[in-house]
């Protein structure tokens, strides 16, 4: 299906943690690239981290030192360790996917529903 399975969000104080998964369902071919976004209110939609099928990273610079994205491949699931929040981090996460799905010709965009990480201060 062409939603994304995402776990792990909550309220938390500043300064604490919180770690969300991502998993992909059903059969997959390969999977390019996943990724984990947030939208805060008022705000737009931003990649927060990105991981590669190979392992490499990229991260917003206001997460850097702070989040950690990883992937467990035999799984099919990505993971975010934030540490550190600050309220700023408030926002609703979203993971998405590019992947080519078993017995499609073309890598498809895949997203999960979202969820919610509160940080208060």
């Amino acid at each position: 299906q062409a939603q994304l399975v995402e776990s792990g969000g909550g309220l938390v104080q500043a300064g604490g943690s919180l770690r969300l998964s991502c998993e992909v369902p059903g059969s997959i071919y390969s999977i390019n690239y996943m990724a984990w976004f947030r939208q805060g209110p008022g705000n737009q939609r931003e990649l927060v981290a990105g991981i590669t099928s190979a392992g490499s990273t990229n991260y917003a610079a206001s997460v850097k030192g702070r989040f950690t994205i990883s992937r467990d491949n035999a799984k099919n699931t990505v993971y975010l360790q934030m540490n550190s929040l600050k309220s700023e981090d408030t926002a609703v996460y979203y993971c998405n996917a590019l992947l080519l799905r078993l017995g499609r010709l073309v890598p498809e965009e895949y997203w999960g529903q979202g969820t919610q990480v509160t940080v208060s201060s």
